[in-house]
């Protein structure tokens, strides 16, 4: 069983995706640290984050060890990743490491912008998660507060808007809802009422735990 779940910045599909994961016994993908990993080999290369070839090789050599690296959750590195998973090279260079990850025995579940609609498309079950553009500035400004980045609430608002806006207009798989995709408005919605619609959704679809 594969579940695929996409959605745009501080949607709360990473959370979700974790527990969902945890709650079916799957591995799982946060497939924005793939971009953010290739953006932070760049940038400790020095290398320009539009350079499209540099990018483009820096996705192909990507170390998965690098994957664990704390300055990935960065909050500066969340917009350098929006400007690299821009370029089609990159995107075309890690398609087949999310594929065979996907393809791991028994399934998995991968989040991202592209999962159900481009890396996954036949997955049984498929989520949109999505919420207000100030709730999701909300919740990440909350967030950067508890890691100690003071950062004001408009500046987080304007990175998620630009965010958006970026991944929306993308030439190469732009962030979009599949058509046979769930979507989850967790605007109102707290953690563990999220989980239980998306269960509702899993288990509807003939989804069990491993």
């Amino acid at each position: 069983m594969i579940i695929a779940i996409d959605g745009p910045a501080a949607s709360g599909k990473g959370t979700l995706a974790r527990r969902l994961a945890a709650h079916y016994r799957l591995p799982h993908l946060d497939t924005g640290l793939l971009y953010r990993a290739v953006a932070l080999t760049l940038l400790d290369a020095d290398r320009d984050l539009a350079d499209a070839t540099a990018a483009a090789d820096a996705a192909r050599g990507l170390d998965v060890a690098f994957l664990g690296d704390p300055r990935l959750r960065d909050s500066a590195m969340g917009e350098a990743a929006s400007i690299v998973s821009a370029q089609a090279a990159v995107r075309a260079a890690l398609l087949d490491w999310q594929r065979r990850f996907a393809g791991a025995p028994g399934g998995a579940v991968l989040d991202g912008r592209d999962i159900g609609t481009v890396v996954c498309p036949d997955a049984a079950v498929k989520l949109f998660v999505t919420a207000s553009a100030e709730e999701r500035a909300r919740r990440r400004h909350r967030e950067l507060g508890e890691r100690g980045e003071t950062i004001p609430y408009d500046a987080v608002l304007a990175d998620i808007l630009r965010r958006d806006a970026r991944d929306a207009d993308r030439d190469a798989a732009p962030l979009r809802v599949a058509e046979d995709a769930v979507v989850l408005d967790t605007t109102a919605l707290d953690a563990d009422a999220a989980f239980q619609v998306a269960t509702d959704v899993v288990e509807g679809r003939g989804g069990k735990r491993n």
